[in-house]
């Protein structure tokens, strides 16, 4: 374990990021590494003689020798060879070999100088050395040996790390759309008590919510609010943000399980038997489905069920009703349909191109069944941009389809945001954002890490960093 130990500081100290955040966990044993690092600087006053002797033999003539020694080495190889280089060409590789060799003969008796960076770095790897600067350390810094144990483990550390960026992102998307609803021309105090509301009232909500704070204070509370958890409270009915957003995720969260499932068992027969008889009449018809499933917006198919299945025929409710399975078949099929065709395009295009590869006519040469070849070979390793749009899809769709919510009365998350934008509750505005953030982020990592179960090569690349 020390041994592995050992390595992983090695390799954190050559990547900047592990290299900084080394020193800031480390920083109780920063007094051993500088006392190893003095200890070793007095080791380093012989190669200081390097430059030394390098003028010695420059001065002396020992540089010019080598030089006509490797000139005439040359000649004589050009002559066994029969081959023809100019005088200048010969020169110049001489002096290059002559300088290679004095450098190698001078660096066995003063070794080069070590870099700053190189020499801290031995510091560092001199703790694991000493036993007692071990001990010592890992009681004094054991945060750094944490991150140690984690970094030597690839897939733990792959998704820490994109665990790291992602706390990035949100707070830079916060950020952003705060100031954008800090600049926006609309007054929220106005827009929640109404323009018959007094100049006094309208302080008042103000000051209550700090809407009279400056920019940064303001800036600086909403995102100490966003490390705490605490989204805050609606301006609307003083509703805590976070509760309303549980209630309504489960609701998002089957609404997009369904749609997601149905795209799947519609683009998945239509994308591969379209690859598998490319052309002909059958990949015609899918194709120009899917086009038309990209082509129509979600609102019109919305509106043209609703007018068919509810109102004509009176089959399907129009409006969405919590626990009642019926009102999410036309949902489901607007979504879905409407998803089914760009995966079913990514699809066909994706086992298409693999079609095309060697190891397919290898496994049909091998008398595989067709059957085989196909899913286990060609839609095999055809999954990885199959996998992207969906969990790509997924993940947006978690964010809220905020127009077939509305347009089936949905009680979701996209609706709920849509609704308090025009105010605009900040609050509620903010925590959408964050949340839209966070599923697809977390959408994007799902993913990734799918790689490398369904890629052994990206399995291999993540063990090797």
């Amino acid at each position: 374990m020390k041994i592995n130990l050992r390595l992983a500081f090695t390799k954190m100290l050559q990547h900047g990021v592990y290299a900084i955040f080394m020193h800031i966990l480390g920083i109780f044993s920063l007094p051993l590494v500088l006392y190893n690092f003095i200890k070793a600087s007095g080791q380093d006053q012989c190669s200081d003689e390097h430059e030394r002797l390098w003028r010695e033999a420059e001065e002396n003539g020992e540089l010019q020798l080598l030089e006509q020694e490797n000139y005439e080495r040359l000649l004589k190889k050009q002559a066994f060879f029969s081959t023809q280089k100019s005088e200048a060409s010969l020169r110049a590789e001489a002096k290059s070999l002559a300088r290679e060799d004095l450098e190698e003969k001078i660096s066995a008796v003063a070794p080069v100088k070590s870099s700053f960076w190189t020499r801290w770095q031995n510091a560092w790897d001199a703790i694991f050395l000493h036993r007692g600067q071990f001990i010592l350390s890992l009681i004094l810094s054991f945060p750094i040996y944490l991150m140690a144990l984690l970094y030597l483990r690839p897939f733990a550390r792959y998704v820490c790390e994109r665990l790291f960026l992602m706390i990035f992102v949100i707070i830079g998307v916060t950020v952003l759309v705060f100031t954008l609803l800090y600049l926006s021309p609309m007054d929220p105090a106005r827009n929640v008590l109404g323009e018959l509301a007094t100049e006094e009232q309208v302080a008042e909500f103000k000051r209550v919510y700090r809407l009279d704070a400056p920019y940064l204070v303001q800036l600086k509370d909403v995102i100490g609010r966003l490390f705490t958890f605490d989204l805050g409270k609606s301006y609307v009915g003083g509703e805590d943000v976070q509760m309303a957003f549980m209630r309504k995720f489960p609701i998002t969260l089957t609404l997009s399980f369904y749609s997601v499932l149905l795209a799947i068992l519609i683009a998945l027969p239509a994308g591969i038997f379209s690859a598998i008889w490319p052309n002909s009449i059958l990949d015609y018809s899918f194709m120009v489905i899917a086009m038309l499933g990209l082509s129509i917006p979600n609102f019109w198919l919305g509106l043209i069920l609703i007018l068919n299945f509810s109102i004509r025929l009176h089959w399907l409710p129009a409006s969405f009703v919590a626990g009642n399975w019926k009102t999410l078949i036309m949902p489901v099929i607007v979504l879905g349909t409407s998803m089914s065709a760009q995966t079913a395009r990514t699809i066909r295009s994706s086992m298409l191109e693999v079609k095309r590869s060697g190891y397919i006519m290898t496994a049909r040469a091998k008398g595989l069944s067709e059957r085989k070849v196909i899913m286990r070979h060609m839609l095999g390793n055809a999954l990885i941009p199959i996998v992207t749009i969906i969990g790509m899809q997924f993940g947006s769709m978690l964010g809220g389809a905020g127009v077939t919510e509305k347009v089936f009365n949905i009680a979701g998350i996209g609706s709920y945001i849509i609704d308090k934008q025009f105010i605009p509750d900040i609050p509620i505005v903010l925590a959408g954002v964050v949340y839209v953030a966070l599923t697809i982020s977390l959408a994007n990592l799902f993913v990734d890490l799918l790689y490398a179960f369904i890629d052994p090569r990206i399995k291999s690349r993540l063990k090797t960093n």
